[in-house]
């Protein structure tokens, strides 16, 4: 069991919440939920059933960031090619959210599924930073709960 949590990044859970990199990437998504909030008409949001959010917001995020940045990351970041950095990404980091985006065209217009490549590389920045899946996923459960519950705010 120790090596399978190892092998996923999960053996340890890091300070991460003390990280200036980890606030200013909460910060920034209350900064795009503002905007987000400001550009949807009302009309264009939802309300959410709770099953629904709960799924959006906890199931997914945690199925998402253990295949990609638990298993794909890392098993990329373990070949020396994975490792290679351009302006500070990691090719393991964007091959992995190249099909993180890839895979959102099966379920969102492709603006939006577009729009997850960013998160993703971030995701993966702080996969690798900490060296734990923890960070990557408190992130996306936040970004998604922040974006869904936007998205579902009367106006």
């Amino acid at each position: 069991m120790r090596a399978l949590l190892r092998d996923l990044a999960l053996d340890r859970c890091p300070a991460f919440f003390r990280d200036l990199q980890f606030i200013t990437a909460l910060i920034a998504g209350i900064v795009f939920w503002v905007a987000l909030y400001w550009a949807i008409p009302s009309a264009k949001r939802s309300i959410f059933p709770l099953a629904t959010l709960l799924s959006l917001c906890l199931a997914q995020p945690l199925l998402e960031e253990l295949i990609f940045r638990g298993v794909m990351q890392t098993e990329l970041l373990r070949h020396a090619s994975g490792a290679l950095r351009k302006l500070g990404v990691s090719a393991a980091n964007l091959l992995t959210s190249a099909l993180f985006t890839g895979l959102h065209f099966f379920s969102h217009p492709p603006l939006w599924a577009l729009a997850v490549f960013i998160p993703s590389l971030i995701f993966g920045h702080f996969r690798e930073r900490h060296n734990s899946l923890y960070p990557p996923l408190a992130l996306h459960i936040y970004y998604n709960t922040g974006y869904f519950l936007t998205m579902g705010l009367p106006a």
